[in-house]
């Protein structure tokens, strides 16, 4: 059984229902999924179905609306501990073409799966990446250090290992705002130094296409150009910055 975790607070409830559809047709669809929608929606597309979890999430301010995701997984842990693999996808996904058992990763990949950036698919290694460089931070990376730049919003593992990086970068981010620090790309910077030294089943582009991109790879997961829908501001329902 596949636990996924969705988050969509705000407006972002708009992307719900394609997402789910295109999940149930193409994500493992030999794997029973749990889908668990951290929300403040008054209504959700197939809510009441008993494989969705409306789980109530008042809206946070940015860049908390990101950063604290893994203190929300956290929060259902008994839940996802029912769950043989878990998955996190960013609210603007869709799944455009078939994805078999292959994406869920064994012991030999450190029972995770990552997702190559797709801005930095092509940059040279190290020096193109844009990792957490300041030293007060957990999500410190060294420059030399590093083989590829991943992303936040699109990942998952296996039971244990997801729930062991969910419990890590929790309390690494706890520390972080103790200290008065926010990471600089805040969960996504966190993730990547988590996956440093361990050797996660790295997928290329076409697992996280961007759909304004032009790149060498046949989209299977596509990320939906949130300016299409009212942009950023207006999906997470602030004012826009001056």
């Amino acid at each position: 059984m596949i636990g996924i975790l969705y988050i969509c607070t705000g407006k972002y409830d708009i992307f719900w229902k394609e997402f789910y559809l295109s999940a149930e047709k193409f994500f493992v669809p030999s794997q029973q999924k749990q889908y668990f929608v951290f929300t403040d929606a008054e209504e959700l597309y197939a809510e009441n179905n008993p494989h969705v979890h409306k789980i109530y999430q008042k809206p946070l301010s940015w860049p908390y609306s990101t950063l604290m995701r893994y203190e929300m997984f956290a929060n259902i842990r008994s839940q996802l501990e029912e769950c043989d693999y878990i998955f996190f996808f960013n609210a603007n996904i869709l799944f455009l073409d078939q994805i078999d058992e292959y994406i869920l990763p064994n012991e030999d990949y450190d029972g995770l799966v990552a997702v190559i950036h797709p801005f930095f698919w092509d940059k040279p290694m190290v020096y193109g990446f844009s990792y957490e460089r300041d030293k007060r931070s957990t999500a410190f990376i060294e420059w030399g250090d590093g083989k590829y730049y991943v992303l936040g919003g699109i990942n998952g593992g296996t039971k244990d290992a997801y729930l062991q990086l969910i419990d890590t970068i929790k309390n690494n981010v706890e520390v972080d705002l103790k200290n008065d620090i926010i990471a600089l790309w805040h969960d996504e910077s966190h993730f990547n130094r988590y996956i440093l030294d361990k050797n996660p089943l790295i997928l290329n582009p076409s697992f996280g296409y961007p759909e304004e991109y032009d790149l060498p790879f046949t989209p299977i997961i596509s990320i939906i150009d949130k300016a299409t829908h009212g942009g950023q501001d207006f999906l997470r329902e602030q004012a826009p910055a001056e």
